[in-house]
């Protein structure tokens, strides 16, 4: 878990944008960029946490994300296999006077409502997919071709989930990040100590109740939960350096060795020493 990072982004060498294949299931990566993302993750299920929006999907997702929104990688925490296909693009990638052609009304529409934070679903999903995972095996012409229509059959789409109420840039919105990226550092800076949620509470000028409440009600987690989360995150990270099992629990917080093996085996559906024969 990470404070709120700023990511630089670059086209491809010879494109106006940016296609990625990303596998960052054991980092919590909580960022924004000022780039427009498409954002597509197959046989998976985990955290669709975009802006103030925070829900799970299951088996796959795709997401079109604007510009400053932040949000959490979509393979965090995954624990199977999953493939993953990111595009990126500046608002101008393709000319300041592009989107003033009428024939690309939808899509300029499609860019506006993009600072919501967009789901699709359905048939769409299922077609849009397979466009995306076919994308990198073309040339830069196809590849551009082959967005655009990508961009058209999702600005047509009527299988889409407005991800917030607020556009990013809302003051509310902005209020609400501040916090939460308060939140999260705090627990990054501080989970291998004690946490204290009475102290974090005060940090954030709340009596503990309404903490609990505010943190419930936008992660949809306890804030033990969401501690312990993080801590098994941290666990798989120094299990892969080789770290004993027994050094991998007291380095990240945990006083009771039984109790990190049952949290562990919880969060991950394997134990530790599984996890470590699995990997090393």
């Amino acid at each position: 878990m990470r404070k709120l990072q700023l990511e630089e982004v670059q086209p491809d060498m010879g494109s106006s944008f940016k296609i990625l294949n990303p596998s960052l299931s054991t980092t919590f990566l909580w960022h924004l960029h000022p780039e427009y993302e498409i954002v597509y993750v197959e046989s998976a299920g985990g955290p669709r946490h975009v802006g103030d929006h925070i829900s799970r999907y299951e088996g796959s997702d795709l997401v079109f994300i604007g510009p400053n929104i932040p949000h959490l990688n979509f393979d965090y925490g995954v624990h199977t296999a999953c493939k993953q296909v990111v595009i990126q693009m500046k608002e101008n990638f393709l000319g300041e006077v592009f989107f003033n052609n009428p024939e690309i009304a939808a899509i300029k529409q499609l860019f506006k409502n993009a600072c919501y934070g967009l789901s699709f679903y359905g048939d769409t999903k299922a077609k849009v997919a397979e466009s995306l995972k076919k994308l990198q095996s073309l040339n830069r012409f196809d590849q551009l071709l082959s967005l655009l229509q990508i961009f058209q059959q999702l600005a047509t789409s009527t299988e889409v989930q407005v991800l917030n109420s607020n556009p990013a840039g809302n003051k509310a919105f902005e209020k609400q990040q501040k916090r939460m990226s308060f939140i999260y550092r705090y627990v990054e800076e501080n989970y291998h100590l004690k946490p204290d949620v009475n102290q974090l509470a005060e940090m954030a000028n709340m009596t503990t109740p309404a903490f609990c409440r505010y943190f419930k009600k936008q992660t949809k987690q306890t804030f033990t939960d969401f501690l312990n989360q993080y801590r098994i995150s941290q666990a798989k990270n120094l299990l892969l350096q080789d770290k004993t099992i027994t050094e991998t629990c007291y380095a990240i917080g945990f006083e009771q060795l039984s109790y990190f093996n049952k949290t562990f085996k919880k969060l991950t559906g394997e134990n530790p020493s599984g996890f470590k024969k699995r990997h090393l």
